[in-house]
């Protein structure tokens, strides 16, 4: 594992080869690698990257959970979607808590932006790093987005 400086705090990166396993919040700091992945989050949290490109992996979860990972990754830079949202779209509208439950489960946020999943009606609940760190991902997207269709 190593680690990456950001504005919501150290993350600890685990990697095979090129290939991105897993990203944790709270970690304490520890030796940086010179890593796509490494710059790619720098990148991200600097506003000038908008859509990852490292390959992942993402290990482990039940079918249901690999299936919500699945749909969080196509929610675009900058917006959002409820977790009632994703269960009707995998088929199952009463299953909202169960994509809240898969989404703390995702083993790479941030990356796979399960800080775009919000509550209905747009409200800010869940989040396994925290919400403040939820609400600061989702300002930084929404003020590069407006920043990006206003250029």
């Amino acid at each position: 594992m190593f680690v990456v400086d950001s504005p919501i705090g150290p993350l600890g990166v685990v990697v095979t080869g090129d290939t991105v396993i897993n990203v944790r919040f709270g970690v304490k700091p520890g030796p940086s690698a010179a890593h796509p992945v490494a710059a790619q989050l720098t990148e991200y949290f600097a506003g000038e990257l908008t859509d990852f490109t490292v390959p992942v992996e993402m290990r482990g979860g039940s079918e249901f959970e690999r299936a919500v990972w699945a749909e969080i990754a196509k929610i675009p830079y900058g917006e959002m979607i409820t977790y009632g949202a994703i269960a009707t779209a995998l088929g199952d509208p009463g299953a909202a808590r169960a994509v809240g439950t898969a989404c703390n489960h995702n083993p790479i946020p941030v990356i796979v932006p399960c800080h775009r999943v919000v509550g209905a009606g747009g409200k800010m609940v869940g989040f396994g790093g925290g919400l403040d760190r939820k609400r600061k991902l989702l300002e930084l997207e929404a003020r590069v987005a407006l920043a990006r269709a206003w250029s």
